[in-house]
């Protein structure tokens, strides 16, 4: 992407003459035949048994988890290519460079890994939770980089350091943002990004990243990328589908910047996306244009959609592009040019993203708000954020309570409430001016805080691990709106804690000192209620006794900024000595009495007696229909696929067959977990799809094996029957 009118420097950094290495890391290829048959997993066993020979990239050891060196193990890294011909040389330490005309599904071995499981969820839009926020009008599509191109893990990592998004309410659509002329340039997202976004309603882009000449840029990558074939068909273009539809993504963002075209591949490249287009838009899949080579076949970065960029968005036969992120050098005079356009073209100008650089900056970058979203009048454009991960990288502490309080300030802004923006001269926050969604309209619904990465792990208010992780794709629909407050007295902190939980790795903590009863908004919902619906919390407080509520709305407020009329049930206090592990408690209110109806909202509202300071947590809410008493079903057949060991530590992969439909439907998601000598059990990670990379597992004392076993997890997180597997340890 190039730098903008405003002197921010180039986003991909200057290629050197040979091919740009990044932070070194131990690989080896592992010859395969019958290997690349073993690391596919399960599902791609018999598919891999008729493939020739194939190459593996073994992986860096995880962070550091003993000082001596350790083997390259088989960890699986999210995908990345050149269309066709590779850059002359050899690539850099740990990376590898791989020809998208030359992949195929069959011959993936991180197939397994890289395959997105949860389809994307159907979103609504409740009535906004204050009088700026305009439903149906802009939205928001999120450019971010979670981590280098190459050496991006598949499957999570051992660290909480990690751009753990979850402010997905505000969001249309995320890009996969990455690429290099040293690396590879096409990039498919990884499975947890897809997950936790499918779940959220948001759809996941990969990136197709055609690099400036001065950043090692080839016009020979964008001729192959828009080659026919003798039939007329455009290669790379198919294979473009296959890779979404394979992996479970939902399309592409084509960034064509590498310069010294004319006009006859100008048209060329139109002709790619609409071959693009026809070929996915039977399978949902998208594609986003950004606005750089325009007609002429030149990279010229127009700053709008005009007449040198139309055609790569509409043309006379019709729709080429779904969307087109707008270049920084947008004014408020080609911005509402560009609205007028796709007017006339009969397109929504919210289809249009006006690019805002947050990566230097963040919610100090200089942008003239009321040219994309003024306070009165209609949105002109939509928004296009660029790298907002600038949340988590521009912190010195990179703790999760860190990154969540400073990513909570971007998207909501300094009030920490969207109910009562503050107005801010600098930061037209999300919340101010975007309507919230939602995808929790179904029972059975359950959210345990869980924000897809922490400094532990959890099972029933005990540690199950403390090793730090991240897994977006474990991640809860967590609550849209955060955080609304509403008391009488003094406002408490509310947060998303790491210190302790109930499941996972966070919980919700209210603290600080209760001189009024304190409500907090929770998940915007459409949820048909029954005679037999319950809503449970499991919650913990400390010394000082407090009574907990729980708030329904059967309706929605009548107008934005309205408070929600919440239906206040009692469910009991709680004190210091409670059942249950480190305090924790489960308390329940039947919905009987609401059956028949719709619950619009869910809330909680405590109490303290007197002035008196809380530290009070959720752990998890959940609705249901009834007691439930049936497990899951357990998945099928796990196995270790491939392994290396090293002085009594190994680093492996493991996979399964998927489990059937349960009494509560597909799993939500799979957890693994280490059988110790003892009959303890460790967490190891957990993964929506059927197969997971276990790193640096350390040997029991002289155990003869490890042994693993695969839990199914349900909506409700009920656990299903182990199914075991294990890894002989060498004498």
């Amino acid at each position: 992407m190039s730098e903008t009118d405003h002197g921010v420097e180039r986003r991909t950094p200057p290629a050197p003459s040979g091919p740009i290495p990044l932070r070194p890391t131990r690989r080896r290829v592992l010859a395969a035949g019958a290997g690349a048959a073993a690391l596919l997993g399960v599902a791609g066993r018999a598919r891999a048994a008729t493939a020739a020979e194939a190459t593996l990239p073994a992986a860096a050891a995880p962070e550091p988890v003993v000082p001596e060196p350790v083997p390259a193990g088989p960890a699986p890294y999210a995908s990345y290519w050149f269309p066709d011909s590779l850059p002359a040389g050899t690539p850099g330490p740990g990376i590898v460079w791989r020809s998208l005309s030359r992949w195929s599904p069959e011959d993936d071995p991180d197939l397994a890994h890289n395959t997105a499981t949860v389809p994307l969820a159907q979103r609504f839009t409740p009535v906004p939770a204050n009088r700026t926020a305009r439903a149906g009008q802009a939205r928001i599509a999120s450019l971010v980089s979670f981590a280098p191109t190459a050496g991006n893990p598949a499957q999570g990592s051992p660290t909480a350091d990690y751009y753990a998004l979850t402010h997905w309410a505000y969001i249309d659509e995320l890009v996969f943002w990455g690429g290099s002329a040293g690396e590879g340039i096409v990039l498919a997202p990884n499975a947890p990004v897809v997950d936790a976004a499918h779940r959220n309603g948001v759809r996941v882009l990969g990136n197709v990243f055609l690099p400036p000449v001065a950043y090692g840029g080839d016009l020979r990558w964008t001729r192959d990328l828009v080659r026919r074939d003798r039939l007329g068909r455009f290669p790379i273009a198919e294979q473009l589908v296959r890779v979404a539809r394979t992996y479970g993504f939902d399309g592409w963002f084509v960034n064509a910047e590498t310069d010294g075209g004319d006009s006859a591949l100008a048209t060329r490249m139109r002709e790619f996306l609409r071959a693009l287009r026809a070929a996915g838009e039977p399978h949902g899949l998208r594609i986003t244009w950004y606005d750089a080579m325009n007609s002429t076949g030149r990279v010229g970065w127009q700053g709008a959609l005009n007449a040198l960029n139309q055609e790569f968005y509409e043309d006379r036969a019709g729709k080429v592009a779904d969307t087109m992120f707008v270049d920084f050098r947008w004014t408020p005079d080609t911005l509402a040019a560009s609205g007028a356009l796709a007017d006339r073209l009969g397109r929504s100008r919210h289809e249009l993203w006006a690019a805002v650089d947050t990566e230097s900056r963040g919610w100090d970058a200089d942008v003239h708000w009321d040219a994309i979203v003024p306070r009165s009048g209609d949105h002109v454009v939509s928004y296009g954020f660029y790298r907002p991960e600038w949340t988590r990288n521009h912190l010195t502490d990179r703790s999760p309570g860190a990154f969540h309080h400073a990513d909570d300030r971007f998207w909501t802004g300094e009030s920490l409430d969207p109910a009562r923006p503050a107005v801010e001269a600098s930061w037209r926050a999300p919340a101010t001016a975007v309507a919230d969604r939602s995808t929790v309209a179904g029972l059975p619904f359950a959210c345990s805080f869980n924000t897809g990465h922490g400094l532990r792990w959890y099972e029933n208010g005990e540690v199950s691990s403390d090793t730090p992780w991240n897994h977006l794709g474990l991640q809860d629909r967590l609550p849209g709106r955060r955080w609304v407050v509403d008391t009488a007295g003094t406002r408490p902190s509310v947060t998303l804690d790491f210190a302790d939980a109930w499941r996972g790795g966070s919980s919700l903590l209210v603290s600080g000192s209760l001189t009024a009863p304190v409500a907090v908004g929770l998940h915007s919902t459409r949820l048909p209620l029954t005679r037999g619906s319950v809503v449970e919390l499991v919650h913990a407080t400390g010394p000082v006794p407090v009574t907990v509520e729980v708030g329904v709305a059967t309706r929605e407020p009548s107008a934005p900024g309205d408070p929600v009329p919440y239906t206040w049930l009692r469910t009991g206090s709680t004190g210091a000595g409670a059942a249950g592990a480190a305090g924790w408690r489960t308390a329940r209110a039947a919905l009987a009495p609401l059956a028949g109806r719709t619950a619009y909202a869910l809330a909680v509202r405590i109490t303290a007696p007197g002035s008196t300071a809380v530290a009070w947590r959720l752990g998890a809410l959940s609705v249901h229909d009834g007691a439930r008493t049936r497990r899951p079903a357990p998945p099928v057949a796990p196995a270790v696929d491939a392994a290396a060991r090293q002085d009594g530590r190994a680093w492996l992969r493991l996979s399964w067959r998927a489990a059937g439909s349960g009494p509560g439907g597909r799993p939500r998601h799979y957890e693994v977990h280490r059988v110790l000598p003892d009959g303890g059990r460790r967490f190891l990670g957990g993964t929506c799809g059927t197969a997971l990379y276990l790193p640096g597992v350390a040997r029991a004392g002289r155990e003869r094996a490890a042994v693993f076993e695969v839990r199914s997890v349900d909506e409700l997180y009920a656990v299903s029957a182990p199914a075991r597997t294990t890894l002989p340890w060498e004498p």
